[in-house]
């Protein structure tokens, strides 16, 4: 069974906007942080950004202004807003949820920003 499922992937022109979601198989309160990174082909993956147990937030410089991670508890689900994108936020993104005992990836979900 599959911990997480990403989903909202696309080819998008530059300025627009994609939301990501990511929904958990079980509550996402059992983590103390779900997040979101990428990697753009032949680099390493990186943090785009993480929100904590709590609803603290954080987010990679390159992103910040841009970007909005959220939550919705009843689905399990966490998201993704992505506005203003740029070609260089071309990558595959993807979600990961960690506790004391876990770590879990998803798949990833391509995000192509090109015209």
């Amino acid at each position: 069974q599959e911990q997480l499922v990403e989903s909202g992937g696309g080819l998008v022109q530059p300025g627009g906007s994609l939301t990501l979601s990511c929904t958990a198989s079980e509550n996402i309160f059992n983590f103390n942080v779900m997040a979101w990174y990428r990697q753009a082909p032949g680099q390493q993956r990186e943090f785009v950004a993480h929100m904590n147990v709590g609803g603290s937030t954080d987010y990679a410089g390159s992103v910040k202004g841009r970007f909005t991670i959220s939550r919705d508890n009843a689905d399990n689900t966490v998201y993704l807003q992505m506005n203003s994108l740029k070609p260089e936020d071309t990558a595959v993104y993807y979600c990961n949820a960690r506790s004391l005992q876990h770590n879990y990836w998803g798949r990833g979900t391509q995000v192509t920003v090109s015209s």
